[in-house]
């Protein structure tokens, strides 16, 4: 059986603990290779080296750093479906979504190539007699990455393309669950021409995390995952001293309003409900469609549609829905929410708890299941299911609509379906939601603008990926110069007031 261990300076090293975790195939149920979980002295040891490499990569010009990027994107092109297939194997994706798992990162990479002009300073001339003042944006050191499971690629290269190109070093802890994608990544930053050690890719569990944390030399750590451990990082790290941006789960709310399209508002919630088996940050888990009629109306579209989804494994061909679940706990917990929902008196439409797939008996599929009159007592509409389950609320009025959406403790995306622009509008100045799609059901900005949460999906002041990536993960340091011109008569013992 293979053995997977870490990336340490340049290449692939064996791990030292001797503790391992299982690496799944979520089609099959079986083992598919043994992941070494690293020991704190392994992480510190990584960390170490990393600060000595970062000091020379830091000094390269930011042209040169973005080089290397161009170098990365034009490889990880070259070796998509090996990217691909290697993600869909232990995650459960299916080929086209894991692809587009890739795509989503590789634009952020593309977006780093632009570094020089990003890390620019501002320029004050003659801001008073004989002085000058400017600003630079430097690297923080040593910097981390902890990154989930459900993106094994995307949200790995939204950590190390900002990160790298802006001068630092960085540890990565990818998802103990699926972790080929990044140690391939680390091999072809290699190749771009990465110099050893400023890339060290380390597997772990909990006291991999707990060493991050805990290392002084690591200045700042991003982290995507759940929110309980989302704000357990954000505390701890910060508690250490350390920048931290932490993005955790969500519930979000789609609102479909009585002048929606119904066919398009069906067809945008069954993608964005039950693509990659729910198991995505952005899904929209809730329909809120406002008015009876228009709830009776979508429920009728729903059905069919839900009903006609192709779920397999990735090998069964493009033409599949959505995969398993990530792993047989998942699917036992699904379950049990879904169980939970029709005991506290949710109408199951579709109920996919019978789901079997032939000759895939022992893998982690779950059917699609569709609830109807969701109230917002129930452990359904309150918890981040992460499976394919659509939860729908009805509404009475758009004001009604609104409240759920901004009440909920989550508030990552959401999303409206409306003809009106006066309604979409209003909505997206009003709701207390990070990213809001209008007629959008995933509203994941491009690589350009930045991705974040609010509320408890997430901790930090500071976005993912875009503009605020490069404020993340430098420091500005400020610069008044003076270069008197003539003789200088005495001593100077306090501030001289601007002219």
């Amino acid at each position: 059986m293979e053995e997977l261990g870490h990336w340490i300076d340049g290449k692939r090293v064996a791990g030292k603990s001797g503790r391992f975790s299982d690496v799944m195939n979520p089609a099959t149920g079986e083992v598919q290779a043994k992941l070494a979980l690293a020991t704190k002295e392994e992480l510190d040891a990584a960390v170490a080296s990393a600060a000595k490499a970062q000091v020379d990569w830091a000094a390269q010009n930011p042209q040169k750093r973005a080089r290397v990027m161009m170098a990365f994107v034009q490889l990880i092109n070259r070796d998509m479906e090996k990217l691909a297939e290697a993600l869909s194997r232990e995650h459960g994706k299916t080929i086209p979504d894991a692809k587009g798992d890739v795509q989503r990162g590789l634009e952020v990479i593309e977006y780093c190539i632009g570094a020089p002009q990003l890390l620019k300073g501002e320029f004050t001339d003659s801001a008073g007699p004989g002085i000058d003042m400017y600003s630079m944006k430097q690297p923080l050191g040593v910097v981390a990455g902890i990154t989930p499971f459900n993106f094994p690629a995307m949200i790995p290269l939204w950590k190390m393309g900002p990160a790298l190109s802006c001068g630092n070093a960085m540890i990565l802890k990818p998802s103990e669950r699926d972790p080929s994608v990044p140690l391939m990544l680390a091999e072809l930053l290699k190749e771009a021409g990465l110099p050893d050690g400023v890339l060290q890719v380390i597997n772990g569990d909990k006291d991999s995390v707990d060493a991050i944390l805990d290392n002084e030399t690591i200045q700042a750590v991003g982290f995507v995952g759940s929110s309980p451990i989302a704000q357990y990082i954000y505390s701890r790290g910060c508690a250490n001293g350390k920048r931290v941006q932490c993005f955790g789960g969500a519930k979000n709310h789609m609102i479909v309003m009585p002048d929606a399209d119904m066919d398009q508002a069906a067809d945008a919630l069954v993608g964005a409900g039950y693509g990659a088996a729910g198991e995505r940050c952005m899904a929209i888990s809730v329909a809120v469609p406002v008015g009876d009629e228009t709830a009776d109306k979508l429920i009728e579209k729903l059905v069919p549609r839900i009903e006609k989804l192709k779920v397999g494994p990735y090998t069964s061909g493009d033409d599949v829905d959505y995969g398993p679940v990530v792993t047989g706990a998942a699917k036992e917990n699904i379950h049990r929410l879904v169980q939970s929902g029709v005991d506290q008196g949710a109408e199951l439409v579709v109920d996919g708890r019978d789901f079997s797939l032939q000759g895939y008996e022992d893998g982690f599929f779950v059917g699609p299941h569709l609830f109807d009159r969701v109230t917002t007592d129930m452990d359904i509409y309150k918890t981040e299911i992460f499976g394919p389950v659509l939860s729908t609320v009805r509404a009475q009025s758009y004001e009604e609509a609104l409240g759920y959406a901004m009440d909920h403790e989550y508030g990552n995306g959401t999303a409206i379906f409306t003809r009106d622009g006066d309604t979409a509008r209003d909505f997206a100045s009003r709701i207390n939601i990070g990213m809001v799609g209008i007629n959008v059901p995933i509203p994941v900005p491009l690589a350009y603008h930045t991705f974040g949460g609010w509320k408890k999906s997430g901790f930090g002041d500071l976005n993912q990926h875009g503009p605020d990536a490069f404020k993340f993960y430098t420091r500005t340091k400020t610069v008044t110069s003076r270069w008197p011109s003539g003789l200088k008569e005495g001593g100077e013992f306090h501030f001289k007031a601007m002219d």
